[in-house]
């Protein structure tokens, strides 16, 4: 068998093609979490806290150039390669992880709710003996046998 008809067999089969449409609808789902965390959850939890506003929150690492005439917000500072650490960034980014562990938990637990066996029909009568057997009890009842 050649590589391209091994490759071919591969890329067919259902698994392979499974998992492409997970990563892709993953991507898009991802995105929208994350939107949902950036642009609804985030300014809310800000609002409630005092009008804070996460994405800004940073420490500078470095010196800002002395040239540079730009906002002092993370997102012109790291445009203009100033070393930062972002951890407001990294809060919004824990955040978005949390909802999107929890989602997907809740849709696997569904999933595996509805993969769940239904329960056992009940057991049917068993059934009848054979001819012989029936003639080999009724012999031995007639002997006196033991049962």
């Amino acid at each position: 068998m050649s590589i391209a008809s091994e490759f071919k067999e591969f890329a067919v089969k259902g698994n392979v093609i499974d998992l492409a449409v997970g990563v892709i609808v993953g991507g898009a789902f991802g995105k929208i979490v994350d939107s949902l965390v950036k642009d609804l959850i985030m300014p809310v939890v800000g609002k409630a806290l005092g009008g804070l506003d996460f994405s800004n929150y940073f420490l500078l690492l470095g010196q800002v150039p002395a040239d540079y005439k730009g906002a002092m917000t993370y997102a012109d500072l790291s445009k203009a390669g100033v070393p930062m650490l972002a951890y407001g960034n990294f809060a919004t980014v824990a955040v978005n992880f949390i909802i999107l562990a929890f989602i997907i938990f809740m849709m696997v637990k569904q999933i595996n709710r509805l993969k769940a066996e239904e329960p056992a029909a009940p057991a049917a009568a068993p059934a009848a003996p054979s001819e012989d057997i029936v003639l080999l009890r009724q012999i031995r009842d007639a002997l006196g046998g033991r049962r």
